[in-house]
């Protein structure tokens, strides 16, 4: 059995990890190098982070943070944040990522993951999602969650694996930064669904939330952000105690 994965985020803004409720009211949460290494040597089986401004004020992730990011760590790591070609993938994988998450210009350019998967392989390629329930459909939304589609989560997230995407990762707008954990159901549907490994994202708060994403949500790898930012759980206890309840991790 595959072991499942704990992946701490970093959300970034103007060069600092940042962290919100529901997409808004950020506050600093410390520099992304120094991190980054903490999470690297703290048993985090990869990191996520993503330059959560890229895309609004439309300019490119920062390639030089990415570098000193990648030179600290020997984990795996996903950039993500403004990524819209084939260069833009090209530069950030040069300097050290191992693959790039792509959002809003996935949804406004499907074609886009077709030629990424093709070009630098699907395992480099993580669509991320971010989505929440009106009148009781899952909706995507784009731009840091501040646009909503008229797409339907599922529909989506079926079209992308077919297009060559390697992993999904799946945010809850309405779990995110609540802590009251992880939207067990929808993730539970798209691991079922689909046949490429899911992120939950979204929602953590406790040891339990990581175990249920796990067992009921059917998730791959859980992210979070806070969590692990303010101390609030330390990974190798997390890991420690998802190994006791059943659940394969790497210790």
């Amino acid at each position: 059995m595959l072991t499942k994965r704990i992946i701490p985020c970093l959300d970034i803004k103007n060069g600092r990890t940042v962290k919100g409720i529901n997409f808004v009211d950020l506050r600093d949460a410390g520099d992304p190098v120094e991190l980054a290494e903490i999470y690297a040597n703290s048993g985090a089986d990869e990191l996520v982070f993503l330059d959560i401004s890229a895309t609004e004020e439309r300019r490119k992730t920062l390639a030089d943070l990415v570098y000193r990011v990648a030179e600290k760590v020997n984990i795996p790591f996903t950039v993500g944040g403004g990524i819209a070609s084939i260069e833009d993938v090209d530069i950030l994988l040069q300097n050290g990522a191992d693959k790039v998450s792509i959002n809003s210009s996935a949804v406004k350019n499907p074609q886009l993951i077709n030629e990424l998967s093709a070009k630098f392989g699907a395992q480099c390629i993580v669509v991320a999602i971010d989505a929440k329930r009106i009148d009781g459909e899952w909706i995507v939304h784009l731009v840091g969650g501040k646009v909503p589609t008229e797409i339907r989560l599922f529909d989506w997230a079926k079209e992308v694996e077919q297009r060559g995407a390697g992993e999904i990762l799946f945010t809850s707008m309405e779990n995110d930064g609540t802590k009251d954990g992880f939207a067990n159901e929808a993730l539970a549907k798209l691991s079922t669904e689909l046949n490429i490994p899911i992120i939950a994202s979204g929602g953590a708060g406790t040891m339990q939330h990581f175990t249920d994403t796990f067992i009921e949500g059917k998730a791959d790898a859980a992210l979070a952000a806070s969590v692990f930012h303010f101390k609030e759980i330390e990974i190798l206890d997390l890991k420690k105690e998802l190994k006791a309840n059943g659940i394969p991790v790497r210790l």
